[in-house]
């Protein structure tokens, strides 16, 4: 019995897929994937019971905090006049 080109193909096409099979797996890195985001995320956390607690949080009240973002974004659009210094010279005669 001969083989055709298209049953020989598909002869090295399932034992390719049956090689990949036996192949393991890479439990050890499976276990720990995300370790390394949860863990720096955890250090990133100041309190997290901050949201069950109800004491006031430290900071400046919203209308100062208003106000200090309207001055900032104003000073891009309104840039400071620059500082023009001069050294020993002076207007008297």
């Amino acid at each position: 019995m001969m083989f055709k080109p298209t049953t020989a193909l598909l002869t090295v096409i399932l034992l390719a897929c049956a090689g990949c099979q036996a192949i393991p797996t890479t439990p050890q890195w499976d276990a720990r994937f995300g370790a390394a985001t949860r863990a720096a995320f955890a250090q990133q956390v100041l309190n997290p019971d901050a949201a069950r607690a109800r004491t006031s949080v430290d900071g400046i009240d919203g209308a100062s905090a208003a106000l200090a973002q309207q001055r900032y974004r104003k000073s891009f659009a309104e840039p400071p006049a620059p500082a023009v210094f001069t050294i020993g010279v002076s207007g008297t005669k």
